[in-house]
């Protein structure tokens, strides 16, 4: 049995699980429980400033972690000491909350005599679909969330390699502008696709960005561009424009994602032959957004692969995968930066191989 205590703290939730894993008679066979897994969201606290304000956050998280600490321990049943470690995210995210979360998981660790591991946030993400489906390696993975837009062949535990990335805003940031341009609430994402719900995908001759092009990347900053043009060119909007925008924006991205994620299908069936069940994951906040996953999955019966979508509550950021990516390192002897002199990284990508670009999660020119 491996109990880890997660700890996320690397934008605007405070977080905290604590996940377990019984191997038992078979190893082989994954059989995870999440015993806990207490989320504090701050969306009022930065609804007035339509979008997350770093300080206001890292704030938040300093007044909040050690009530939700204690809460996921007792939620879980299961003491401190009965702890095999602590996982923490360490990067990438806003340097103020991932300080505030690491801190207090060195501390925890310190005061226990317990492991510490530093977890990349995006890892979490990554091994998500292992906590709740049980997949087998290797799998495919579309991240798509206020930070990232990136597809990663899923090759193991620490083995990633990204296949693309955006060379500019990433898809939940490219919602949220939008829905801000709109005069939409706070967060834009939801509020753009409820609009959505009422509008004419068809009004709006949106671009397709990089739908065709041999470059396996995504672009949206063309796209949140004509969606300022065609604002301003009707404005004043009624909420039925509104609505139109919203439709059409959101038949454009699916449409693009759609054209992008086939191709790492594609991909995929050639560098996996081997693999007979191949999957598609999906993870991060945009994930629930119902025609993005209605197209892919779409594709996916089409190209033959499993549409894997975690629910809702963990695909936003939430802590649960946090202390699952710990017990998954522990149980590949890969326990990684294993140290209290770890330092919080607001750029951290999980494939350190491949060139940097604006979007992968590292710092650096466009590639």
């Amino acid at each position: 049995m491996i109990r880890v205590l997660g700890i996320e703290t690397s934008c605007d939730e405070t977080a905290a699980s604590v996940v377990s894993l019984d191997g038992g008679a078979a190893p082989e066979i994954l059989s995870p429980k999440i015993l806990s897994n207490v989320v504090l969201s701050q969306i009022e606290e930065h609804a007035a400033f339509g979008g997350v304000v770093p300080e206001i956050a890292a704030r938040a998280h300093v007044e909040a972690l050690d009530g939700i600490v204690e809460a996921a321990l007792a939620d879980s049943s299961v003491s401190l000491d009965e702890v095999d470690a602590i996982a923490a995210t360490a990067g990438p995210g806003l340097v103020g909350g991932l300080i505030v979360g690491l801190m207090t998981a060195k501390a925890i660790a310190a005061a226990a005599n317990k492991p510490l591991i530093a977890i990349n946030h995006l890892e979490g993400h990554a091994l998500t679909a292992r906590l709740t489906d049980g997949l087998d390696f290797p799998y495919l993975l579309l991240l798509v969330s206020g930070g990232h837009t990136q597809i990663v062949a899923v090759r193991g535990v620490g083995d990633y390699q990204r296949w693309a990335t955006t060379v500019d805003d990433a898809l939940g940031e490219a919602f949220d502008k939008t829905a801000k341009m709109l005069g939409l609430p706070y967060p834009g994402g939801p509020n753009a696709e409820k609009a959505a719900a009422t509008g004419d995908a068809g009004r709006f001759a949106f671009p397709r960005p990089m739908k065709g092009s041999a470059q396996p990347d995504f672009s949206f900053s063309g796209l949140k561009t004509a969606v300022r043009q065609a604002a301003t060119a009707i404005a004043p909007l009624s909420d039925q424009d509104v609505a139109d925008i919203c439709a059409s924006f959101q038949a454009a991205v699916a449409d693009a994602l759609g054209d992008r994620v086939g191709r790492a299908l594609a991909r995929f069936r050639q560098e996996f032959p081997d693999q007979a069940k191949p999957a598609l994951v999906v993870a991060g906040g945009v994930a629930a957004n119902r025609t993005i996953k209605a197209t892919l999955e779409a594709l996916c019966a089409q190209a033959g692969f499993a549409f894997v979508a975690p629910p809702q509550k963990l695909c936003t950021d939430n802590a649960a995968m946090i202390a699952w990516a710990g017990i998954e390192r522990l149980r590949a002897g890969i326990a990684g930066e294993n140290s209290a002199d770890f330092v919080p990284r607001s750029r951290w990508p999980l494939d350190s191989v491949s060139a940097p670009m604006v979007g992968s999660g590292r710092r650096g020119a466009k590639a």
